[in-house]
C-alpha cells in the first residue's frame, strides 16, 4: 500500500514543481502562446419604430436572414390613409403655387380692360347728365335735388372708373411676391408632412440590419408593439471572435493583426484562421468561469481574436483554443470594426 501512496505523492510533487516553474519563468519568445476562451458574437433586439398591432412575422427561430430582408410587418391601412391625405394636400398646394406663378390669364386682363372701358363710358354719361342738369338749374328749369343727384352720379362714376383701372393694373401686374413666397412655404410644409407620413408608413416593416440568425421570436401577430418592445432577437454572424484572457507578461508580444489558429472541441480536426483584433487597455480579474480558484485573483487582459467562419460552424459560447505564434511578425492589417479580411472565406485551414 505504501508504493501507490508514494507514487501519488511523487506525481503531485512533480506537478507542483512544473506549475511553479512555468509560473515563475516567462514564456519563451520562440514558443507559441495558447489562450483559452469562448466564441462570442453580437446580438441585437429588433423592434418597430411605430405603435401598432403586428400583422405578420415572416421568420422563425434558427432562420438565417440576409441584410435588408423583410422580417415582420404591422397593420398599415391607417398609415397608408395618412400618406394619401398628405399627398392630396401637396397636389393642392402645387396647383395654388402654379396659379400664382402663371399670373393673370389673358381673359382676366381683357375682362379688366373691358370693365375700365365700361366705367369710363358711364363716367362720360354721368358727366354729360350733370352738365345738362347744371344748365337747367341755372335757368331755374331743374330743381336743386336733381342737380345734387347728377353730381352724386358723376362722383360715383369717377370712383367706379378708378376701381376698374386698379383692377386692370392688378391683373397686369400679377400676384405679389409675398403671396408667391407664402405659397412656396406652405408647399414645403406639406411636402415635409408627406415625407413624414411616408417614413411612418415605411416603419410598419421590420428589416434585418445585417446578416444573422434569428435567435428568438418574442412577439406574435396581433401583439401590440412600440419602439420599446423587441419583436425578434438577431444573432449577428459577422464578426465572430474568441474572447480570451492573457497575462500582463505577454502583452508586449500581442500585436494587433497577429495571425492565430483556433480549434474547438466540436470540430477537433478542423482549424480556423484568425487574428488578434483587440487587446483591452485595462486589467481585470480572471473570470471565474474561465480559470481555477487559484488563478482567479490574477489580473489579466481581455483579448479578442477574430475568426474566419465562412461555414457558420462557430456558435455563441463554444469553448475554443487559440494558438498564437508570438515570435511572428505582423502579417496582416488589423480588422476594422471586427470585419474579416476579404480573403477570409479562402483562408480556412482544413
Amino acid at each position: 500500500m505504501k508504493k501507490p501512496i508514494l507514487g501519488l505523492l511523487l506525481v503531485a510533487a512533480l506537478g507542483a514543481a512544473a506549475w511553479w516553474y512555468f509560473a515563475e519563468n516567462p514564456v519563451d519568445a520562440s514558443s507559441d502562446l495558447v489562450l483559452y476562451g469562448n466564441v462570442d458574437i453580437r446580438e441585437t433586439d429588433l423592434a418597430f419604430n411605430n405603435n401598432e398591432h403586428i400583422h405578420q412575422v415572416l421568420v422563425q427561430e434558427g432562420d438565417r436572414v440576409r441584410k435588408g430582408q423583410l422580417l415582420a410587418t404591422l397593420h398599415r391601412s391607417r398609415r397608408q390613409a395618412e400618406v394619401n391625405a398628405a399627398a392630396a394636400r401637396v397636389k393642392a398646394r402645387e396647383a395654388a403655387l402654379a396659379r400664382l406663378l402663371a399670373g393673370s390669364r389673358p381673359e382676366e386682363i381683357r375682362q379688366a380692360t373691358a370693365n375700365v372701358a365700361a366705367a369710363d363710358a358711364r363716367l362720360a354719361d354721368a358727366r354729360a347728365t350733370y352738365e345738362r342738369t347744371r344748365d337747367l338749374s341755372r335757368r331755374q328749369a331743374a330743381s336743386a335735388q336733381a342737380l345734387d343727384d347728377a353730381q352724386a352720379a358723376l362722383n360715383t362714376a369717377r370712383a367706379n372708373l378708378k376701381v376698374a383701372e386698379a383692377a386692370l393694373a392688378l391683373a397686369e401686374e400679377g400676384p405679389r411676391a409675398e403671396d408667391i413666397e407664402e405659397a412656396r412655404a406652405m408647399l414645403m410644409a406639406d411636402k415635409a408632412q408627406l415625407e413624414l407620413a411616408e417614413v411612418v408608413l415605411a416603419d410598419t416593416e421590420l428589416h434585418a440590419p445585417a446578416d444573422g440568425v434569428i435567435r428568438n421570436r418574442i412577439l406574435q401577430p396581433g401583439d401590440m408593439v412600440s419602439p420599446q418592445t423587441p419583436v425578434l432577437t438577431l444573432a449577428l454572424t459577422d464578426p465572430v471572435w474568441v474572447r480570451a484572457y492573457a497575462p500582463e507578461t505577454v502583452l508586449g508580444k500581442l500585436v494587433l493583426g497577429t495571425s492565430a489558429v483556433i480549434t474547438t472541441d466540436s470540430f477537433p480536426d478542423k482549424q480556423y484562421t484568425g487574428w488578434v483584433g483587440y487587446v483591452s487597455p485595462t486589467a481585470e480579474f480572471t473570470p471565474k468561469n474561465v480559470e481555477t480558484t487559484e488563478l482567479r485573483t490574477r489580473l489579466v487582459y481581455q483579448v479578442r481574436v477574430f475568426v474566419c467562419n465562412p461555414q457558420g460552424e462557430l456558435r455563441l459560447g463554444m469553448p475554443a483554443t487559440v494558438t498564437i505564434a508570438i515570435a511572428q511578425e505582423q502579417t496582416q492589417t488589423p480588422a476594422q470594426d471586427g470585419q474579416a479580411p476579404p480573403d477570409c472565406a479562402r483562408s480556412q485551414v482544413e
